[in-house]
């Protein structure tokens, strides 16, 4: 090589170099670092064949379709895949003069970087390998630096697959994540705390974190501000929790647990927090129905308890004798409180199988008309004040039903007009649609508050009126309601403020 030449070609190797350092698209690299290669080599095309579990062709310019269709599976090959990067040259030189039949021979560059080697550069071109010690030293260079800006960006595909996947974790989580820096701004939210507090991301973040998460109420649990104060973290591990109500942009306040973890450096200092917020509304609902419950139960059960063990504790004195008429009616007391005991707590069971996956019907023909016949007599004898009256169409059509469950729910409805009417008519009526029948239980009492409407097919729910008024644990409409639906029905009130309630129900025919 000449000098002016050989200097010329150095230089350029620099600011290639330089140029290739700065370079992360590992495909686009090693594009641009094999068309050096061929125009330094004087070369007609190339390959870079990377090592990873075996070899394979990650860049190719100039070679012929067929050629690179051979040439792919036969790298992936298991005896080939173990073959070391000399190995692989040789191998590579002979299949190339044999391909060209003696026209074309091969170079090869290898590729190592932080004493790992991680591929091979191999130029085709027409004149056998012939190159002074000062051409060694330049190509060397050359592989060197092509191996670094490889390696890099493999490092940086790395990275960039690392954080696409944490992104994809933190907008997959249901619970609402924020990232925070040392100085307690929001670096980052996910998906479900924007979902959660209503502002996106770019509203929430470099915000400060007494500006997002602001209680309406004293929580139960020491503040983030607080632990700080007293120290926290002074180990990686210290999580930190608290409890209560978050103020959003829009109200209401939505009930939280937040959890506080740390993430420090090696020498000990505060890096981020990870602060996960989660929704803890359905737990306080379901401690607020534990509580309701406990409550109803123990009032509802203890009523009966009571009533039974007193009339029986009277009848069983030694010191007084009763007449026929008075044990009559104190047995009837006994047997209406029992009957009432058992009917909670078939209620409860049933509320119970539902909770624990559904109730089972054990469907057959039903005529609702005559059902409904047999409800009115059954229960007109509860009441000297009402009159339970039944209003059917003719050749209303047989049903496909369970008609123990539809008796229990016409009961209960029947009974709740009994409790919440005075007096007066109670109708149980029928009407015939195209695809289903509809059946409505009305009475003449002062109807349903439209305060309690949304609520009152609610498990354990009991107007403030009714608590005061009325016996029961509010179970015989959440039971209607299941039951119908379960018949794949519907259940719904209809408010006649003043002029009495009227429930109504759906089956298909």
């Amino acid at each position: 090589m000449l000098p002016d030449f050989r200097v010329r070609q150095r230089d350029y190797l620099l600011e290639i170099s330089r140029a290739l350092t700065q370079e992360l698209d590992l495909e686009k690299l090693l594009a641009r670092i094999l068309r050096i290669a061929i125009e330094m080599l004087a070369g007609q095309a190339g390959i870079i064949a990377l090592k990873e579990d075996g070899w394979r062709v990650a860049a190719a310019h100039g070679i012929a379709p067929a050629f690179l269709s051979y040439l792919t599976p036969l790298l992936a090959e298991e005896n080939v895949r173990e073959l070391n990067v000399d190995e692989l040259n040789r191998m590579l030189k002979e299949l190339t003069y044999t391909a060209s039949m003696g026209l074309l021979n091969g170079t090869a560059l290898p590729l190592a970087a932080h004493g790992q080697v991680i591929g091979v550069i191999f130029i085709f071109r027409n004149y056998p390998d012939l190159f002074t010690p000062n051409d060694r030293v330049l190509l060397q260079s050359f592989a060197d630096q092509a191996a670094i800006a490889v390696f890099n960006a493999r490092l940086y595909g790395e990275v960039s697959y690392e954080k696409q996947r944490l992104d994809a974790l933190l907008d997959s989580a249901a619970d609402g994540i924020l990232i925070l820096n040392a100085d307690l701004s929001v670096e980052r939210v996910n998906d479900a705390f924007e979902r959660i507090y209503g502002k996106t991301h770019d509203e929430l973040v470099n915000l400060s974190h007494d500006k997002v998460l602001r209680w309406a109420n004293a929580p139960q649990g020491s503040t983030l501000n607080e632990a700080i104060a007293n120290g926290w973290p002074l180990t990686p591990n210290a999580t930190l929790y608290v409890e209560g109500d978050l103020e959003r942009p829009l109200p209401p306040p939505i009930a939280v647990g937040i959890t506080y973890a740390p993430l420090l450096s090696n020498d000990g200092r505060l890096r981020n927090i990870i602060v996960s917020v989660r929704d803890i509304t359905h737990f306080r609902t379901a401690d607020e129905i534990k509580s309701t419950f406990i409550s109803i139960v123990s009032h509802e059960l203890r009523t009966p308890v009571t009533l039974i063990k007193g009339y029986a504790s009277t009848l069983r004195r030694d010191d007084a004798k009763w007449d026929k008429h008075t044990i009559s009616d104190s047995l009837a007391v006994i047997e209406e409180e029992a009957d009432r005991l058992s009917k909670m707590i078939d209620d409860l069971l049933d509320a119970s199988r539902l909770q624990a996956g559904g109730l089972s019907l054990s469907r057959g023909d039903v005529s609702l008309p005559s059902l409904a016949r047999r409800v009115a007599e059954k229960l007109t004898s509860q009441s000297g004040q009402h009159t339970i009256v039944t209003d059917f169409p003719e050749n209303f059509p047989v049903l496909l039903a369970d008609e123990t469950r539809i008796e229990q729910v016409l009961i209960n409805l029947v009974s709740n007009a009994l409790k919440y009417a005075p007096q007066g008519e109670i109708k149980i009526s029928g009407q015939v649609r195209p695809e289903q029948v509809v059946i409505c239980v009305s009475d003449q009492g002062p109807g349903i508050d439209a305060r309690d409407l949304p609520h009152i097919f609610d498990r354990f729910y009991r107007s403030t009126s009714a608590v005061k008024q009325t016996k029961g644990a509010g179970l015989g409409l959440y039971l209607a309601r299941a039951i119908v639906e379960a018949h794949g029905g519907r259940i719904w009130a209809d408010p006649k403020p003043d002029s009495g309630a009227r429930i109504c129900f759906s089956l298909l025919r």
